[in-house]
């Protein structure tokens, strides 16, 4: 029988044999279709195949998502609990599996000593048990151990204290994806259960996990009581529990304490760089983290759109480092925030690269930064330069959501579409409740004529942005997103009465009214309307909006009427790019 089983794309075959062969060097027999017998039927062997192997590597690629043989193997995998997955070019996995810890091997050249390899092999030796010491044993592999941490509670008594459960939660999920023995549900699932008290039992089934992290958080002057329990997904039972009461100077002590509990709690094996790994936080100054982490909730939840958000988001990170100018992490936000303002708004000379070299010395694996390179190297018609900092920002954190969201704008504005609509998968992957985002794949999927896809995209978009506008009805930002969704779902009078609220609301948020345009021109198929609503933001018009202007696919019905031909000349007058006005390719 063999004991690991290769699945994977014909033109991902050199990446295939150069696994199963490393696979092969730690003992283990590794089949792959390379291995058909001459006189049997493919079907029949691959079936047969798939339910003798105690582990099934599935090896997703831009290919692999597209082909039949490797998602069917991949589900009898996943119902029969043996599916271990690699990513060879930053691909995410399909749906369903996009719920299942993915080893990155993009890049990877035979190193095994790269935590990718680790993890992946780390996965095989829980499924496969390890050969060295099993191979005469014919005793079933144990399971592998899997967790899911669930946002904990913010028991504060104040919602905008929320931040900071989220922060903690989120954390304890980074440091435990460090442990290569284990495997850990992505934040994006885990955050879905975020809200009323769930059956721990019905969350693990639902994620196939074998085990749950739930908690609560309390943060009260300057202390904090932080309740956790890791609970058996099975039985409900629990595995280990404990409370911490300490004063908030002492967070980073509880979060590495709460992580090292949880190893020990599930017997798995925590190497020496995994250790040291996990107590990195990049501050010793609690007050600091705070800062951060209200900074990022900012950042991620704000009304994209209003420059006084951002300036916010810039302050608070001021003060983050104000208190320990060696974290790198609010340098590289700050960096962001401040390459927007200026790129997007001209609203600040400064565009973050002194930040982004800043926080690079300190920490040279910072993607917020790289993502600012890029920026810098896009707008300056670098595009090159642009990947090449890109590709650094995901190499270094590949589920950085603010890498591949800025991936996916810079790509969409390039019209390299297939590319864009790949890291918008990705980025509302890592942060479902990022309507915007939704919004973004909504278009992209719409201009690549991918009509479900869209659909599913509006509806997601729409029911994220809906639920903003609920909360806070001035939010310009959620309201263009209701519509623009809205109105591609077809529900054209919801969307016109939408945009007719809106811009009584909030009438100046330049990017409610851009997002109106394009449902005017792409669904309402009127154009004097549409070029209504854009009219207003050429007045100081950025650069940067500029060129958007010239590649959006949502405005291409827009390129030949002489009104907005009319505007767009003058403002590439105003701003010093010439006359001439290039039609979109």
């Amino acid at each position: 029988m063999a004991d690991v089983f290769v699945s994977y794309a014909r033109p991902d075959e050199p990446h295939a044999q150069r696994i199963a062969e490393a696979l092969r060097a730690q003992g283990y027999q590794v089949w792959r279709d390379d291995d058909l017998p001459a006189h049997r039927a493919y079907a029949e062997v691959i079936e047969e195949r798939l339910k003798s192997a105690a582990a099934v590597v599935a090896l997703w690629s831009a290919d692999a998502v597209t082909s039949q043989w490797v998602r069917a193997e991949a589900d009898a995998a996943r119902s029969a609990r043996t599916l271990v997955q690699a990513t060879l070019d930053g691909t995410v996995p399909p749906m369903p599996f996009n719920q299942i810890q993915c080893a990155d091997l993009k890049g990877w050249e035979g190193d095994q000593s790269t935590h990718g390899w680790r993890k992946l092999l780390a996965s095989v030796v829980a499924l496969a048990g390890s050969p060295e010491h099993d191979k005469d044993k014919p005793s079933a592999s144990p399971p592998r151990v899997t967790v899911c941490v669930l946002p904990f509670a913010n028991m504060s008594g104040d919602p905008e204290q929320e931040y900071f459960s989220d922060g903690i939660s989120e954390d304890i999920t980074t440091d435990l994806s460090k442990v290569s023995a284990l495997g850990v549900t992505a934040r994006n699932s885990a955050f879905m259960f975020k809200g009323p008290a769930v059956d721990v039992c019905e969350v693990a089934r639902k994620l196939g996990v074998s085990h749950v992290l739930e908690g609560s958080v309390r943060k009260a002057g300057g202390r904090v009581r932080i309740n956790a329990q890791l609970v058996d997904g099975a039985t409900g039972d629990h595995v280990w529990a404990d409370r911490y009461d300490r004063e908030l100077t002492d967070i980073f002590a509880i979060q590495d304490e709460i992580s090292k509990a949880i190893v020990d709690a599930l017997r798995v094996k925590l190497l020496p760089e995994e250790r040291e790994a996990i107590e990195q936080r990049g501050t010793t100054n609690a007050e600091a983290y705070n800062m951060y982490l209200m900074a990022r909730r900012y950042w991620s939840t704000g009304n994209w759109g209003d420059t006084r958000q951002l300036e916010l988001v810039a302050r608070l990170c001021e003060r983050a480092v104000e208190l320990d100018p060696q974290y790198a992490r609010p340098w590289g936000l700050m960096a962001i925030v401040r390459s927007i303002l200026h790129f997007t708004f001209s609203a600040s000379d400064d565009d973050g690269s002194v930040a982004a070299d800043r926080a690079l010395s300190l920490d040279p694996t910072i993607s917020e930064a790289y993502c600012v390179r890029a920026r810098q190297a896009y707008e300056q018609g670098r595009f090159d330069e642009a990947d090449q900092a890109l590709a650094q920002a995901l190499k270094f954190e590949p589920d950085s959501w603010e890498a591949h969201r800025e991936a996916g704008r810079i790509y969409l504005f390039q019209r390299r579409l297939v590319e864009a609509a790949h890291h918008y998968e990705r980025t509302v992957e890592l942060d479902e409740t990022d309507y915007h985002s939704w919004g973004m794949l909504c278009s992209v999927r719409e201009a690549l004529g991918e009509v479900e896809g869209a659909a599913r995209a509006a509806k997601m978009g729409a029911a994220h942005a809906e639920r903003v506008v609920a909360q806070d009805p001035t939010n310009g930002a959620a309201w263009g997103m209701v519509a623009y969704c809205l109105a591609f779902l077809g529900e054209r009078e919801r969307a016109r009465d939408g945009m007719e609220r809106a811009l009584l609301i909030c009438p100046d948020n330049i990017f409610m009214r851009y997002n109106f345009a394009c449902v005017t021109a792409l669904v309402f198929k009127d154009a004097e309307g549409a070029i209504d609503l854009l009219e207003p933001t050429f007045v100081d018009i950025s650069e940067s909006v500029f060129k958007a202007m010239l590649t959006d696919p949502d405005i291409d019905s827009l390129r030949s009427h002489p009104r907005f031909n009319a505007l767009m000349a003058q403002a590439a007058q105003d701003l010093g790019l010439g006359s001439a006005i290039p039609a979109a390719s």
